[in-house]
């Protein structure tokens, strides 16, 4: 049995969802997103919830069953009221500001670095030391929010580079004389 396969999905007001065999497809207040899902698993929506069940009691279709169950609620979570990912940037001299439709990060190298903003991702600098990442895919967002943060991940000594809002950067003793 999977804990997480075995609990529906709620379908918020304001979402509509469509279902035709394996591809379902959510359209909400933050756009539209459609899936193909595995054909181990059974969708089947009932009222106002969707149940994610498996076809038969294979081991691939039990573990693809708790997986869909996962992709199926992130879309829906997605369409209506998107995700967010926030960086914080620590460091003398590092900043990051948007300059048309490219993020630019000074980030202590000898040349500014220009990221380009992906398509279906929005990137705001409410400041210049934090960085939100906005979407309607979860993927999309966690992808460019991880892109940014490898071109100066925060090192442990002094804690200077680019980190998730929830991070913890585990601090290292430096020398001792």
């Amino acid at each position: 049995m999977s804990r997480v396969g075995k609990h529906p999905i709620e379908i918020p007001s304001g979402v509509n969802v469509t279902i035709s065999g394996q591809r379902l497809t959510a359209k909400g207040g933050m756009g539209q997103m459609e899936a193909t899902l595995m054909g181990e698993v059974l969708l089947t929506q009932e009222g106002s919830q969707i149940w994610v069940r498996p076809r038969d009691t294979t081991t691939r279709a039990r573990m693809m069953w708790g997986t869909a169950r996962t992709v199926v609620a992130n879309l829906i979570q997605g369409v209506d009221k998107g995700f967010t990912r926030k960086l914080e940037i620590t460091g003398v001299g590092y900043r990051a500001q948007m300059q048309g439709s490219d993020l630019v990060l000074q980030l202590g190298y000898s040349h500014e670095i220009r990221y380009p903003v992906p398509e279906g991702v929005k990137i705001e600098c409410p400041d210049l030391t934090h960085i939100n990442v906005q979407g309607v895919s979860r993927q999309r967002v966690g992808q460019a929010a991880a892109e940014i943060r490898a071109y100066r991940r925060a090192e442990p000594y002094k804690g200077k580079g680019i980190r998730y809002d929830d991070e913890v950067v585990l601090r290292k003793e430096g020398k001792k004389k």
